[in-house]
């Protein structure tokens, strides 16, 4: 079923509890393109309700629960008094109060609300509808709890971090709204909501799942997914500036070779480079040229199942137990082990990896005058007298080889490194969180070193077409756009000046997609 629908001012609605969100929807609400709302369906609002009576009626009963009659994790083997079973939410929300670290942004803590509630929304965590409203609101609202990156291991699920998402929900700790910190409570008071009072198991449904690594993993993903469709384009670029061989891209070719991605990124490489190019100069071009759609292929190959992993955890119960009131039954298990984010993290941060160094070798053969196939040394746009004291895209060059060193020295799994925690209770986890966090931090070094070469093959391609007198048919259509599109933010470079602040922008450019690059859906 589409949750997707469009609402009176053309925005999209996504409508959690009328289908499988996915990994577009999650990433629409976070960077507020679309909005969001629960299913007014009779039969979703009923199966919320018929989770939380029943859990209520097997209390009055005396049955027994994890995290609701006993304590939490390794204390499971404590029984609850009665009378303190209404207490043991909150203490769960307190303790785990202890993240450190830096705080999720604005985006980020977006994403985790909604990968929270479309979990809960699958009627297995017991939890009451008012709960969803609540959660509902603070995303409508954009009340956003401050969310410590650290703390998590991935299994019971992002315990820590979650706590900041039901102390938001109770009106404890603080919150971001309309740009500034703010009191929960405060913020609940204003926009006329009640601060939740947690019924026995809420606690645990809200914290005990993987919401904060499958909400990083989204992220990631759609970063990546626009990475891989750049690398194409500098690719092209780089073979223009060198004057490369556009066979070595020819759909005939990889046609002998059938994955599906190495054969798109040929495709769209191939399609960049104009028919009518200029002689090349070497019958086969070096590898980080040659090989770029099979390294490039590697990640686009990857997404696919990557996609399908994330968001069969962005779709699934992960909390435990889960509550089936259909069959009148309480099932204690270990879905909260995010040991699928946390394997597909690890495998993305390794393929982008591939890209930085990708990128980092054509860099380094576009700006040395050894290998540039008639280039000026590093690229430099000076000439005359002055081209002796200027030096170009050489600083540059150096801090790609440095933002690429550090990307590669990222790529060690996080998931081998289990801990054994918690009185050996939780004695083998994910850390699916981590494997996320590094996922994204090995690709905001990969999305500077692309920013160097944006700016470094778009400098070549210029020098290459002035010094041969060529004209703009050589280029394609795409490419002239993307070399315009690209100079009326970063003019020419011929006198040295301090280039921080325009890779900056184009980090920013990368990160938000700033280029229409290739239809892929």
């Amino acid at each position: 079923m589409d949750t997707a629908t469009e609402n009176h001012r053309g925005q999209r609605t996504i409508t959690v509890g009328e289908g499988r969100l996915r990994i577009e929807d999650v990433l629409g609400v976070a960077r507020g393109t679309a909005s969001l709302s629960l299913s007014k369906s009779g039969a979703f609002r009923d199966r919320i309700v018929r989770g939380a009576s029943f859990l209520a009626e097997l209390l009055a009963n005396d049955g027994v629960v994890y995290g609701v009659t006993t304590g939490y994790g390794d204390s499971c083997t404590v029984a609850i008094p009665p009378e303190l079973v209404a207490e043991l939410p909150l203490h769960l929300t307190r303790y785990h109060g202890c993240g450190l670290g830096e705080y999720l942004d604005d985006e980020a803590t977006l994403a985790v609300l909604v990968c929270r509630l479309n979990s809960l929304a699958q009627g297995y965590s017991g939890v009451r509808y008012e709960l969803l409203e609540q959660l509902a609101a603070l995303i409508r609202h954009r009340v956003l709890p401050f969310i410590p990156a650290e703390g998590s291991i991935g299994a019971s699920g992002d315990l820590t971090p979650l706590s900041y998402v039901a102390a938001a929900l109770i009106g404890e700790r603080e919150v971001r709204f309309s740009g500034r910190r703010r009191e929960a409570s405060v913020v609940l008071d204003e926009l006329g909501l009640r601060p939740l009072r947690l019924a026995p198991k809420e606690g645990l449904a809200i914290m005990n799942g993987t919401a904060v690594m499958t909400a990083l993993a989204c992220i990631a993903w759609k970063r990546a997914d626009y990475l891989t469709q750049l690398c194409c384009r500098l690719t092209a670029l780089s073979s223009i500036a060198l004057r490369g061989n556009r066979g070595h891209f020819d759909p005939r070719l990889f046609a002998a070779k059938p994955h599906a991605g190495q054969n798109e990124a040929a495709a769209w490489i191939f399609a960049d480079l104009h028919a009518d190019e200029a002689e090349t100069i070497r019958l086969q071009d070096r590898y980080s040229i040659r090989c770029a759609p099979h390294v490039i292929g590697v990640a686009r190959d990857a997404l696919g199942w990557m996609r399908r992993d994330i968001e069969n955890e962005l779709n699934s119960a992960n909390d435990n137990p889960l509550i089936d009131s259909e069959n009148g039954l309480v099932l204690h298990g270990g879905h909260f082990y995010g040991g699928h984010i946390a394997f597909a993290m690890d495998a993305l941060k390794n393929a982008v990896a591939n890209l930085a160094d990708l990128m980092d070798r054509q860099l380094a053969l576009l700006v040395d005058s050894k290998f540039n196939h008639g280039l000026p040394q590093n690229l430099s746009g000076s000439t005359g007298t002055r081209a002796a004291i200027n030096h170009g895209f050489k600083a540059v060059q150096i801090g790609a080889s440095a933002w690429t060193a550090e990307a590669l020295k990222l790529t060690m799994p996080a998931s081998v490194f289990s801990r054994s925690t918690e009185c050996h209770n939780q004695d083998k986890v994910s850390m699916g969180t981590i494997a996320a966090r590094d996922c994204l931090r090995v690709l905001q070094l990969t999305e500077q070193v692309a920013a160097a070469l944006v700016q470094a093959s778009v400098q070549a391609v210029q020098l290459r077409i002035g010094s041969e007198g060529g004209v703009s048919k050589t280029l394609m259509p795409q490419i002239e756009d993307f070399i315009a599109e690209t100079r009326a933010a970063v003019p020419f470079l011929d006198e040295d000046r301090p280039l921080e602040f325009e890779l900056r922008r184009m980090c920013e450019w990368i990160k938000e997609g700033k280029w229409v690059l290739y239809e892929n859906d």
